[in-house]
């Protein structure tokens, strides 16, 4: 004989139904919301990846303008002190040539990536000029402030200390200008898309030079220190003698 369970009333298995129904649709709305909190978190991820890729971007335009300027200002100090300029000469001089290597360099990559030269020297010119002039702005302003480095010598810690001080308060300057530009598709982004030209680089492109910024930084970092040095040196060796870095490099 077999022994049924009693049977429920159909009251109390509509409540049960129910109660089983809303435990599954609050498990689907509880997966939802991990679903979407998910979601944000992505989001957030990829937001953050941005602002990264941003910041990176601003410091490579930022570095590469740097090498520019930093080559011309010291070119130009030495000529104008080997030739005897005076120092509003030479002041200028050092300004125009940074202003060059700073569009050189940035018209290099552009050249070898097909580019002519009126399109990359018209590309540049939009791209570059407000860094670069922001960088020599700020530097020339930091150099008039430091007591003395307008009128030290080459061989001068003074000037290598002040130029270094210098440089570095152009870059902490242009960085937020650049990434400012960049944030709004101008700037150097202007240039983004012509490096790294997918099609082969043939012909005489192939003999144009790829300078990457963080080795000449390096370099023009190497030279400096060693102006420092020969300068420490020279004042140590001879502290009575009349120096002849008291030849002006004003800038």
């Amino acid at each position: 004989m077999n022994d049924a369970p009693p049977a429920q009333p159909a009251g109390q298995r509509a409540t049960h139904h129910g109660a089983r129904d809303a435990h599954r649709t609050h498990g689907g709305h509880a997966a939802h919301g991990d679903h979407a909190a998910h979601a944000g978190h992505t989001g957030h991820a990829g937001h953050a990846g941005h602002a990264g890729g941003l910041a990176s971007m601003a410091a490579s335009a930022t570095l590469h303008c740097l090498t520019g300027c930093a080559i011309g200002e010291l070119l130009g100090l030495m000529i104008g002190t080997a030739i005897g300029l005076a120092s509003g000469a030479t002041i200028a001089l050092s300004v125009a040539l940074a202003f060059l290597f700073g569009y050189t360099l940035s018209s290099l990559p552009l050249l070898r990536g097909g580019l002519t030269f009126g399109a990359a020297l018209k590309l540049v010119l939009v791209a570059d000029t407000v860094s670069i002039l922001t960088m020599e702005v700020v530097d020339n302003l930091v150099m008039a402030l430091i007591p003395g480095a307008m009128d030290a010598g080459l061989v001068n810690a003074v000037f290598w200390a002040s130029m270094s001080i210098s440089l570095v308060a152009a870059f902490l300057a242009a960085y937020p200008v650049n990434r400012h530009l960049l944030a709004r598709g101008k700037g150097h982004a202007l240039t983004h898309e012509h490096h790294g030209a997918s099609s082969p680089v043939t012909g005489a492109r192939r003999f144009i030079p790829v300078l990457p910024a963080p080795a000449l930084a390096a370099a023009i970092a190497a030279f400096m220190l060693g102006g420092f040095v020969v300068s420490v040196a020279d004042g140590l060796a001879s502290p009575t003698a009349p120096s002849h870095a008291t030849v002006s490099t004003t800038r």
